[in-house]
């Protein structure tokens, strides 16, 4: 039997003979003599191929564990199960065949390696797995009395192993405590998961205080720790998150020293009274669960180094409603990966605010107050309070803005691309991010293709890049092959979905093709509003870009009723100086401003602004573009010096950062001319047009030009008819919108 995991031949024996000895560990083994023992017991130097067993590390529903010696090809220890007769059928040597390919191709220091996997010449199915020479995860840490802090973190790395395996294709489905063993490591705990597919591989009769494995329709797990899916017989689509909730109760066990339900009253019931329990019952919450069982508080708590007040203490809260969230009976509202669950361990940890619990005001301040204790002790006032809750949430709310821009490791992959160019490949040539872009966008279906979600993510980053860039028809292409591959890949209903579905429906507005885009995003909304909920932040941004498309259709008391609504929503969901709140007061003034409702645009128009430059920076696009919009209010109110000053800071700004050809610096410099107009400046006027003419403003300005009534003054001026005219050339000239 060769040892290379690729090329591993499987042998087909003929089947099990029916007077063969019955379960329990008999069958026919190769002695390490090279002779056959027909129908004996396992004893040390037994031998299986070149597996010598040394010592009998346990026995169970499945079988027995042993610690054996391979000789060949290489000499090493290894642990060996060998699955008990009578939990298998021919059909399980085809599935040992698939089986192997799927185990050798994780590859991660929380997973045990699993070295082989084949069956004696009787048909008996063994796996030889990694010798972890360790006791089970929670003897671990109640035998070391690690405090919760210690249990989250070696937690995390084993959340960290089961999404490795997810990202294979594999589900473990049978996650528990004795099968997460811990090892050290340079001084340092480090989990390792054993029997990784074993579960797919195998089907049982085994009893309910035993592992259970069934064929397709039912149940496939450990009662205790099986997901309410798994003990539902029908249904038939158990997916990567019945791990997630397997170490949601792995992780009520580290924390509390016991399962969420009583499993030793489940063996004087029926099994599927049992089951019914799992699928309808709530658990208690960890600290209520330490509150209801004081006997054994006192012991469990001292196993984490406090007493049982504290330890409640520290469980009540975060912790609580983190567990709870994995230990959800509808998936749906579980957390979605093992990560994802890391990550919220991980806030919690960093004293942030967790996602499994509401982001009220006073659950962040809360945060702060632990994150900043020192700081805090130091502050002798309300205001100097209040001046630093202020500053910590100005900071966090650039993190989570930045967080949301940067698509997580996606952004971090084109950062990555643009600045690692292969210089052999340029040959001494400048490489712009242009070009590094279009290559990727033309590469990424082809290399991508085998994983479409993280397909659809690239897509998405690089179509946010393009619009930066003012590339817009390119962005709305990128954003709509987004769109399909996760409505595809996740459902119209998922957020991720309905962000590309957004997205490219703002570009279509970009590019004035408004009936598509006030389709697009009004089908959007009202999925959003029923799947995510009037005060999700993916509704509120819908309403927001809806709003955009409705006030450019000239629809304007209807787009000032849905940005009001969409302001008020993200002021109480967001909070007063988040960056979507910043963009709907924006919004809104603009509409006001297109209704002739100067006085109130101009205000909320000067409050957008404040915020963008506080939360944006001075020279973010967006914020210039807040500027150019006050200018035109004030022009609109006859302040044409107030509105020519404004106009220029913010051309000064978008020709440093965007350049001369850029679209938003066109309609900055077309614009800054019609007020030079209005300033009686005709030569300075005329100087701005063939300027912005040069730039190649957009379609709509070439159309307009010749009427438009700021420039009425320059009506007869032979220099301006020469710009009516070539504008009107160019525009005959231009692409029309799809």
């Amino acid at each position: 039997m060769s040892d290379d995991k690729n090329n591993q031949p499987i042998l087909k024996p003929d089947p099990p003979d029916k007077n063969a000895a019955p379960a329990g560990g008999e069958a026919t083994f190769v002695s390490s003599a090279g002779s056959t023992a027909t129908s004996g017991k396992l004893t040390d130097r037994t031998s299986i191929g070149p597996y010598v067993f040394i010592k009998k590390l346990g026995e169970g529903g499945m079988g027995q564990v042993w610690l054996a010696e391979q000789t060949a090809p290489v000499r090493r220890q290894v642990a060996l199960k060998l699955i008990r007769v009578g939990l298998y059928d021919d059909s399980v040597l085809l599935r040992f065949q698939s089986e192997q390919q799927s185990l050798a191709v994780m590859n991660h220091p929380a997973i045990a390696k699993v070295f082989d996997a084949a069956c004696t010449p009787d048909g008996q199915p063994y796996f030889v797995m990694e010798y972890v020479d360790g006791p089970s995860i929670t003897r671990y840490c109640d035998n070391k009395k690690l405090k919760v802090r210690d249990r989250l973190e070696l937690f995390i790395k084993v959340c960290e192993g089961v999404q490795h395996a997810h990202q294979k294709a594999i589900i473990h489905r049978d996650l528990k405590p004795s099968n997460i063993l811990v090892c050290e490591v340079d001084g340092k705990p480090m989990p390792r998961i054993i029997d990784f597919g074993i579960a797919k591989a195998i089907s049982s009769q085994a009893n309910a205080d035993q592992t259970m494995f069934t064929q397709v329709g039912a149940m496939v797990g450990t009662p205790g720790f099986m997901s309410p899916e798994q003990a539902d017989p029908s249904v038939q689509d158990v997916d990567t998150r019945t791990d997630v909730y397997s170490l949601g109760v792995i992780l009520y066990a580290l924390l509390t020293g016991m399962l969420p339900f009583d499993t030793d009253q489940w063996k004087k019931r029926p099994i599927d009274e049992v089951l019914r329990q799992l699928r309808e019952d709530d658990p208690p919450s960890p600290s209520t669960k330490l509150d209801v069982d004081k006997e054994t508080s006192t012991a469990v708590a001292a196993r984490r180094g406090t007493v049982p007040k504290q330890l409640a203490g520290q469980l009540h809260g975060d912790l609580d409603a983190i567990t709870l969230k994995a230990v959800e009976k509808d998936r749906t509202h579980r957390y979605g990966t093992p990560s994802e669950l890391a990550a919220d361990i991980q806030r919690y940890l960093n004293n942030e605010p967790v996602q499994a619990q509401p982001p009220s005001t006073s659950y962040r301040f809360q945060k702060y107050i632990r994150r900043h204790r020192v700081a805090v002790s130091v502050g002798t006032g309300l205001a100097l309070l209040l001046a630093g809750f202020v500053v910590v949430q100005a900071i966090q709310l650039r993190r989570i803005t930045r967080e949301r821009d940067r698509a997580n490791r996606i952004t971090d992959f084109m950062t990555n691309m643009f600045k690692d160019s292969d210089p052999a490949q340029s040959r001494g040539n400048t490489i712009t991010v242009r070009e590094v872009l279009d290559k990727a966008s033309a590469d990424i279906d082809t290399g991508l293709k085998k994983d479409p979600e993280l397909q659809a993510q690239l897509l998405y980053v690089m179509g946010s890049v393009y619009d930066e860039l003012g590339l817009f028809a390119k962005s709305e292409s990128l954003a709509a092959h987004s769109f399909e591959i996760r409505r595809r890949a996740l459902g119209p209903g998922n957020a991720y979905t309905l962000d590309s579905q957004d997205h490219t429906g703002f570009e279509l507005w970009r590019m004035g093709r408004y009936p598509e885009s006030e389709k697009l995003l009004r089908d959007a909304l009202a999925v959003s509003q029923k799947s995510l909920g009037p005060s999700n932040v993916t509704t509120i941004d819908l309403q927001y870009d809806l709003s955009l498309t409705l006030a450019d259709e000239d629809r304007y008391p209807e787009a000032e009723t849905l940005a009001r609504e969409a302001l008020e929503s993200s002021r109480r969901s967001l909070g007063p100086e988040h960056i979507q709140t910043m963009r709907l007061i924006f919004s809104l003034s603009a509409i006001l401003g297109d209704e002739g409702k100067y006085a109130e645009s101009e205000k909320l128009n000067r409050e957008a602004l404040d915020l963008s430059r506080r939360i944006q920076g001075p020279e973010d696009p967006g914020t210039i573009g807040m500027m150019s919009a006050l200018a035109d209010t004030l022009s609109d109110e006859g302040r044409y010096v107030e509105a020519e000053q404004v106009a220029q800071q913010a051309l000064d700004i978008s020709l440093r950062i965007n350049g001369p050809n850029h679209p938003i610096t066109a309609g900055l410099t077309y614009n800054l001319g019609c007020l030079a107009a209005l300033l009686n400046k005709p030569d300075l006027a005329l100087t701005l047009l063939h300027d912005a003419l040069r730039s190649g403003p957009r379609q709509k300005t070439l159309l307009n030009i010749a009427n438009d009534g700021d420039l009425k003054s320059l009506h007869g001026n032979p220099e301006f008819d020469k710009i009516v005219a070539e504008a009107n050339q160019r525009a005959a000239a231009a692409p029309k919108p799809n």
